[in-house]
């Protein structure tokens, strides 16, 4: 066993490193191209604290903080992506298929709504966080009283009304919401990392980073629980009980990432297909190549949406759609045929 451990991380070695490399590619270009172009050896210069005044206040004070924000939240969303679709067996679950965005979304519009984004910057973040949390509380009321095994159909059936319900809400704040506040809302639901700052990649890194330990930890079970519950329940697993901390750690994962980006699809429901396609369903390697590939994913569209219409932007939602869609559907036809 200790024998085929140590050939599968040995095979596992290549890929990890290529998506390194393509992330502190995509993390380069992202801290260098821009409204201003900053030139790669300013860049260095100014990570290594000899940049201009001018030259720090771009680097420091707007792009990294936005590039390390964009890592964050795309590798999140791609890794409970992969777990979401573990679990409910299901290619098309994606890391909203509970309705945390939903959930997140009543919070942050009701915020918006009532003016609180301009009493505190952190307003709109923690509303939307306990909209999610809420939503994750709701669809694990109704499942568990449905009955006490989790089963996937449940889950998603539960999800699909809980968005239905979070929907009629959104719609209702936002009929009763002036014109500012209706676009401000909209804009955020649509994601973006324009308000990227130090404080939101700091405690979202404190909360996520021990989550994403966590969801990597757990990608032997998820193996097993692939081959089947009952299968994995012989072998040791306790089955009920790694499901219920598998959901409750990805969806507040999805919460924190929503609450700072917004509702940004498509990456969670894209690189576990793409990374499949390639290399297979194994979860030691899945889950960090998913986490790998969704920050350098999102990074890359993230600086498009920024750059392409500069001196504005794009959110950053609308661009990975545009990329997702097409994608997706290359993968499915590859996939099917």
């Amino acid at each position: 066993m200790s024998h085929q451990s140590g050939r599968a991380s040995g095979s596992f070695a290549r890929p990890l490193f290529v998506l390194t490399t393509a992330l502190a590619g995509a993390l380069a270009l992202s801290l260098a191209v821009g409204a201003a172009p900053v030139a790669p050896a300013e860049v260095l210069r100014t990570l290594m604290g000899r940049g201009d005044p001018t030259t720090d206040s771009i680097i420091l004070g707007l792009r990294l903080p936005r590039a390390l924000l964009a890592i964050l939240v795309g590798g999140a969303l791609a890794v409970s992506g992969v777990v979401f679709q573990a679990l409910l067996r299901n290619p098309l679950a994606d890391p909203y298929v509970l309705g945390v965005s939903g959930g997140a979304a009543v919070g942050a519009v009701l915020a918006v709504v009532l003016g609180l984004a301009g009493a505190h910057p952190w307003a709109v973040p923690v509303s939307a966080f306990l909209g999610g949390a809420g939503a994750i509380a709701i669809v694990l009321r109704i499942a568990l009283a449905v009955g006490s095994t989790l089963s996937a159909r449940v889950f998603i059936l539960a999800g699909v009304v809980a968005a239905a319900f979070f929907n009629a809400l959104i719609l209702l704040f936002l009929s009763l919401a002036d014109a500012e506040s209706f676009r401000s809302a909209v804009f955020w639901m649509m994601g973006s990392l324009a308000a990227a700052s130090w404080s939101q990649v700091l405690v979202l890194a404190l909360y996520g980073v021990p989550s994403l330990v966590v969801l990597l930890f757990l990608a032997r079970t998820l193996n097993l629980l692939a081959v089947g519950e009952e299968t994995a329940a012989h072998l040791g697993v306790r089955v009920d009980r790694t499901k219920r901390i598998a959901y409750l750690v990805t969806s507040l994962l999805v919460a924190a990432a929503v609450a700072v980006a917004g509702v940004i699809g498509f990456v969670g429901l894209i690189v576990p297909h793409a990374l499949r396609t390639v290399w297979g369903s194994d979860h030691r390697l899945l889950l960090p190549a998913a986490l790998l590939t969704g920050a350098a994913f999102l990074l890359l569209t993230d600086t498009f949406a920024r750059t392409v219409v500069a001196p504005g932007e794009l959110p950053t939602g609308v661009i990975t759609a545009l990329v997702g869609v097409p994608l997706f559907v290359v993968l499915l036809i590859r996939g099917e045929g």
